[in-house]
């Protein structure tokens, strides 16, 4: 959960998750751990839930009641966020987002929370960024007012792209985008710690626009099983539609053309490949690799935002020389914080993932162009 000033602080939940295995604790939460210990262990991870979810619903009524004070950034500020643990898609979309103004002649800056990173360093999405956006201004701060503000006077934005924003209530946003993963839209139906959910379903009437991403890995079916709930909490709220698609490869010294990523070096991608990646979804960027046709043959899993060592880089050097396959490749998320473009005598590409929408576009970007110049 976001960082809340004061007496109402919550514990952070990616604080909390670091006494996890991101897979073994998916595997409990989900139920495909069986047996006694693992029932007595969800039993007692409900009891945390209680307390978290009621800690969850008084925060969110001090602010719907107006008991906490909302603050003004003095410019827009549209939020994409999510209601689950896990990789959404935030960030692909932040940069549809980001991109979409700037063809607008829309000064905008990203402000972010600034999770696992040191004082005075950007944490690994603040690198991405300015690797992927490296002239749009990025500021990272616990007290995202101050550094939506900062955007405004220091660096002349006009509208503030604020990521992963939807449980931070304090700052005031024009509007509220909220991701649903298809794959697990509603963290197992339980609130962390018992499931994903940062806080119950029932916050979706705050959101304002809804995009389910990795919509394309599931039936039409299931896709409306999934609106049903939404419509039911949110039914003023705009609809959309995401997936998410490999759209080139680089390496520390160099970046492949745009395109589906396969076709930019066939003969290292012609075989089986590795993967590795520390994001919140590690099953979404498989899902991915596999979606694009790579024969993804060996696959290491690292915490969201994990920090890569020398010895993790060898650990993965080793590993990698241990299977018969033409590349490694990893998220542009990972590669920021890895020294090398070859792990052994493997060469090291990360695919850069950004957000296509499949439905729902021309209504959001309707209500987008309410924040455009005339």
């Amino acid at each position: 959960m976001s960082a809340y000033h004061g007496r109402h602080q919550l514990p952070t939940i990616e604080g909390c998750l670091k006494l996890f295995d991101p897979a073994s604790f998916r595997d409990l939460v989900g139920g495909r751990r069986r047996g006694a210990g693992a029932s007595l262990l969800r039993g007692g991870l409900r009891l945390g839930e209680t307390c978290y979810a009621t800690a969850v619903r008084l925060r969110n009524w001090g602010y719907d009641r107006g008991a906490a004070r909302v603050r003004q950034a003095g410019v827009p500020v549209v939020s994409v966020g999510n209601l689950t643990l896990g990789g959404t898609g935030k960030t692909p979309m932040v940069r549809w987002l980001v991109r979409w103004f700037l063809e607008r002649g829309v000064r905008v800056s990203v402000v972010s929370r600034g999770y696992g990173s040191a004082v005075g360093e950007a944490n690994d999405e603040a690198l991405e960024m300015r690797l992927l956006l490296p002239d749009v201004p990025h500021l990272q701060n616990p007290d995202r007012v101050s550094a939506a503000r900062e955007a405004v006077e220091k660096h002349g934005s006009q509208l503030v792209v604020l990521d992963d924003g939807f449980q931070h209530r304090r700052i005031a946003r024009d509007l509220d985008i909220v991701l649903l993963d298809a794959l697990t839209p509603f963290g197992y139906d339980h609130v962390f710690p018992r499931g994903m959910l940062r806080e119950p379903v029932s916050g979706l009437r705050r959101a304002d626009v809804v995009v389910l991403s990795r919509a394309d890995l599931i039936e039409p079916s299931e896709r409306e099983a999934i609106w049903r709930i939404v419509r039911r909490h949110a039914p003023d709220a705009i609809f959309a539609e995401a997936a998410h698609a490999g759209k080139g490869v680089r390496n520390l010294l160099c970046e492949a053309p745009e395109g589906p990523f396969r076709q930019k070096v066939p003969d290292t991608f012609s075989g089986p490949v590795a993967a590795f990646c520390g994001i919140g979804n590690p099953a979404g960027f498989r899902h991915t690799l596999e979606q694009c046709g790579c024969r993804v043959v060996g696959f290491r899993e690292f915490p969201d935002h994990h920090r890569y060592t020398p010895e993790d880089e060898d650990s993965l050097a080793r590993w990698a020389e241990e299977l018969e396959v033409s590349a490694v490749l990893c998220t542009c998320k990972d590669l920021v914080k890895i020294s090398r473009d070859r792990l052994g005598t493997k060469p090291l590409w990360a695919v850069r993932i950004e957000l296509e929408l499949l439905g729902g576009q021309e209504a959001l970007e309707s209500r987008l162009r309410r924040f455009c110049p005339v």
